[in-house]
């Protein structure tokens, strides 16, 4: 008797497909542009049917002059056209580069270095950023106008259908610890982790609606916004990141529009949007609607969901809706998340025994830690980084993942590939344990600050210091040690090793005469020794925007660490 395979899972285009056969006028993707400070918001939508025709619009164009599988940039604003043009790319069987336009401040030079990675063979812009686009690339490059695109595209039935293992779109990393890298992601990995996304949440058509400010050119805005939807038929809608940084209200009114809604944001954004949104705005929000909050991207403060809880709760927000979670672009994105019918979990550890690389709870230890939850159609181990062998729950080490999710590899890249794609399992390079079952991340193997054989969690540092002095910005400092003897306290008689050095903005409109300065440093050198004993060999103040950050909103403590070495960082004290 032989045994025969299962049938592979639908691709997206096939789910596209789907919906616009059974619901073709129900609405598929909705952006919402806000033109002026008091606009209440311009809705422009597009239907299953809408999206699908726009989508085969564009492949249409591509499959005149890009061959199958060369690579496309999206080179476009949030908006419609994004969705429609990284649909079209899947439709034309061409690999999508989801990228954005040259006017992303600070951005220039990642742009440039990623489009000389993948080499693409063509562009997708609008019609009002074409001229900036072309500007930028040298006018190298064909370019096609999504909103220009002929209206009537080849028949689905008539495009190319990819194979499941093709790539579909190469997703650039961020680069918080290294230059931007291609994971190659492919039809079936986005399909697997969009399922993953959808179960984990039990989101469907008329009881969920994602509402999303994230880019789509990063890896949750991509899979949350568009490739969940489309897979499982639910309504996604879209605001632009700045919209939600000019006014966060904006994101919370959305979020209580609409029935089910599911939506990620970085922690910063949480604290966000308890400092700004005020007591009289928070009390016209219908926050009750809201099934699902993931937070994630970076460390998860558990005083951060206190403090967005305790501002929106009486406006309906459960703490069920809370859910931290844990991703990453080399497992497409989504690994964990908590279940949005119980609340986030913090489990107070001894501090010591955290440093030791153990997990050991403490009622009232210094060390907070909030769980990201359990994988949902994946494997999660923890192994040690040195001897690779796997550790039993509440042992730091290495967090590894294995699942149909994972990408397969990092474009041109076999050296890195071999490394981080190995035996089987996706070696993340974060560290974290394993408590009941549920995943705590403790921070990246790479950050990782290691001061007399004792190991510190930067972010843990960085927490203390922003907690100490309120004239630090939250969120945008970063902690990192130096060779001992690069820092201004150095005694040349001192032993070698590594100083612990803490580079941080200040409030706007802060001032800084040096003896404020000083006093500042006496009370963060306080803090950092009594909570970690730890010795503060420098604080650095700088003003805001100074501390690099990465495209996806992380602290680049690696960048920001070869800025003080180099003394590009335009310190004030």
């Amino acid at each position: 008797m032989t045994e025969t395979s299962e049938p592979a899972p639908p691709l997206l285009t096939d789910r596209l497909r789907h919906w616009v056969a059974v619901s073709p006028h129900r609405p598929a993707v909705t952006h919402v542009a806000f033109p002026g400070p008091e606009s209440p918001g311009v809705h422009r939508t597009l239907s299953w049917q809408g999206l699908d025709e726009r989508a085969r619009a564009v492949a249409g164009q591509l499959r005149r002059t890009v061959p199958a599988g060369d690579r496309v940039a999206l080179l476009l604003p949030q908006g419609l056209d994004y969705a429609a043009a990284f649909l079209g790319c899947l439709y034309a069987g061409v690999i999508a580069v989801p990228l954005f336009t040259p006017d992303l401040p600070g951005h220039g030079g990642r742009l440039a270095s990623v489009l000389d990675d993948c080499e693409p063979a063509h562009l997708l812009t609008d019609g009002p950023s074409r001229e900036a686009v072309e500007r930028a690339t040298g006018g190298r490059l064909p370019v096609t106008e999504v909103d220009g695109a002929l209206p009537e595209g080849p028949l689905a039935a008539l495009l190319p259908r990819p194979a499941p293992d093709d790539v579909a779109y190469l997703q650039y990393t961020s680069g918080s610890t290294r230059t931007p890298a291609g994971v190659m992601v492919t039809h079936a990995n986005v399909v697997a982790n969009a399922r993953q996304a959808v179960a984990a949440f039990d989101a469907a058509p008329g009881r969920s609606t994602t509402v999303g400010w994230l880019p789509l050119f990063h890896d949750m805005g991509l899979v949350l916004s568009v490739a969940a939807p489309v897979h499982a038929g639910f309504g996604s809608v879209l605001l632009d990141p700045v919209a939600f940084l000019e006014n966060p209200v904006r994101w919370l009114r959305l979020l209580g529009s609409y029935p089910g809604t599911v939506s990620a944001a970085p922690n910063f954004a949480y604290d966000y949007c308890a400092s700004r949104v005020d007591a009289d705005e928070a009390a016209g929000l219908r926050l009750d609607r809201v099934a699902a909050l993931l937070n994630g991207s970076e460390p998860v403060r558990p005083a951060t969901l206190d403090r967005f809880l305790t501002a929106f709760a009486p406006a309906g927000l459960a703490a069920e809706a809370l859910c931290p979670a844990y991703g990453l672009a080399e497992a497409t994105v989504f690994v964990t998340a908590d279940r949005s019918d119980e609340p986030p979990l913090t489990v107070e550890c001894d501090a010591g025994a955290l440093a030791a690389g153990r997990i050991e709870e403490r009622p009232g230890g210094t060390a907070r830690l909030t769980t990201c939850g359990r994988p949902v159609g994946q494997e999660v181990r923890v192994a040690d980084p040195e001897s690779g062998s796997v550790l039993g729950e509440g042992r730091v080490g290495e967090i590894q993942v294995r699942g149909p999710n994972v990408g397969a590899g990092y474009w041109k890249q076999s050296e890195r590939t071999a490394e981080t794609f190995r035996d089987g399992w996706l070696h993340t390079g974060d560290l974290g344990a394993l408590y009941d079952g549920r995943l705590l991340v403790t921070g990246r193997l790479k950050d990782l600050i290691v001061v007399d054989g004792r190991n510190h969690y930067p972010q843990d540092v960085e927490e203390t210091v922003q907690s100490a002095v309120d004239a630090v910005r939250r969120d945008r400092l970063a902690a990192f040690t130096v060779p001992r003897g690069n820092d201004p306290g150095h005694d040349p008689g001192d032993d070698p090793g590594e100083d612990l050095v803490v580079v941080a903005e200040l409030r706007r409109g802060t001032g800084r005469d040096g003896a404020r300065n000083r006093e500042r440093l006496a009370r963060v050198r306080a803090a950092v020794a009594e909570r970690h004993g730890l010795r503060l060999a420098d604080l650095v103040l700088v003003e805001a925007g100074a501390v690099p950050r990465t495209s996806s909103g992380k602290v680049a403590r690696a960048a920001c660490r070869d800025r003080y070495l180099s003394g590009a960082l335009g310190a004030e004290s």
